[in-house]
């Protein structure tokens, strides 16, 4: 399945899908709000997720990827959701890794039994408990690496080598990575999936899903997809195809920011804790730098001493915040925000703390960011 890399990922990132306005000669694709459409060439519906500005995503997105096809979402979790329902059945039996985002694992946990679906959650340091987890109804293996928020990191390609030997589908949260860092389907992995409301977006202003995979995969999860209805519309498309145009130069700069970040963190008595793959104690740290070929990404959390309510409100740049991916950097306690939905043993049982915090670095100059942090802790 894997295609061909044509440019580089900035230069894909500008140009892939862009084709400009061919009426009027503009460069920027139009926005084509339409939701009724000639049907003798080809029916073209919103639900049908082939519009001209959600094709525009999906072949920017198919480019930066390096699959072969995808659909573009109303929101990550529908990108998620629908693609586990199209290709999960009752009976069938879904291997997760045990630290997921939150809203994941709560689906997982309170959607997935009620339509006669089974899962294992494993813990992925170790790609062996995949493989011991399988049964004779396991269909689908899904990761998330970097995971969210304790920045875990899963040997992709080991997992994907498991779930070939077993003829089982592979689907990884690509979200804390982006494109930029990672592109799971050159490791083998078969469906990549995305919060485009994160770095896709980049924003902080709108709210949508990516889902990209072969060609064969892609129109069976469509098929779920007319289904479900989760599409997105035009206008929030063309902020999105927009947006896809800087991605690149802004996740390199969060790169450059996060990384000399983790390192003042690590040396801080304040902080106990830091998890950021590109540390070199980080315990994914040699598989990181395999996979992630553009660069360790910027998302970072840590644990400190003290109270968190108190270290947050002394921050002045970084601001408290739910979401992630922006180019304002935001900070964020995950039992309160991104995993709040699981009990307090469930987030015990995979290592979130009330202390732990998970940063969002933003394009800020990186040393105004160190000493915000400096002066709150």
């Amino acid at each position: 399945m894997k295609k061909q890399k044509t440019a580089s990922p900035l230069t894909l990132s500008v140009h892939a899908g862009s084709t400009g306005d061919s009426l009027y000669g503009g460069i920027v694709n139009p926005i084509y709000p339409s939701s009724a459409y000639d049907y003798d060439a080809l029916v073209r519906y919103p639900r049908y997720y082939n519009t001209p500005n959600q094709d525009a995503v999906v072949k920017k997105m198919v480019a930066l990827e390096y699959g072969e096809d995808g659909l573009v979402f109303s929101s990550g979790m529908a990108a998620i959701m629908t693609s586990m329902f199209a290709l999960l059945k009752a009976g069938d039996h879904i291997v997760f890794q045990n630290d997921l985002y939150g809203g994941t694992h709560h689906a997982a946990l309170h959607e997935l039994g009620r339509y006669g679906i089974s899962h294992t959650m494993v813990d992925a340091s170790d790609p062996r408990n995949f493989e011991k987890a399988i049964t004779k109804h396991t269909k689908v293996i899904y990761v998330e690496t970097p995971s969210n928020p304790l920045l875990k990191i899963s040997d992709l390609k080991a997992v994907a080598s498991i779930a070939r030997k077993h003829k089982l589908v592979t689907l990884i949260d690509n979200t804390f990575a982006s494109p930029v860092n990672q592109n799971p389907i050159e490791l083998g992995i078969d469906v990549v999936l995305h919060s485009g409301t994160k770095y896709i977006g980049g924003h902080s202003d709108l709210c949508c899903g990516v889902m990209v995979s072969s060609k064969k995969l892609t129109g069976q999860i469509k098929a779920s997809a007319m289904h479900f209805g989760g599409s997105l519309d035009a206008q929030t498309c063309y902020i999105v195809e927009r947006s896809l145009k800087t991605m690149v130069l802004r996740v390199r700069q969060q790169n450059k920011s996060a990384q000399s970040i983790a390192k003042f963190l690590e040396a801080e008595p304040k902080v106990t804790n830091v998890f950021y793959p590109g540390l070199k104690k980080h315990p994914g740290h040699s598989v990181a730098k395999q996979q992630m070929t553009g660069g360790f990404g910027g998302m970072l959390s840590f644990e400190v001493k003290g109270n968190t309510d108190a270290f947050i409100k002394k921050l002045n740049y970084i601001r408290k915040a739910v979401s992630l991916g922006g180019v304002e950097s935001t900070i964020a306690q995950p039992y309160k925000t991104s995993h709040v939905k699981l009990t307090a043993a469930e987030r015990k049982a995979v290592g979130i703390s009330d202390q732990l915090l998970r940063l969002s670095v933003g394009i800020e100059e990186t040393e105004d960011l160190i000493e915000d942090l400096k002066k709150a802790l």
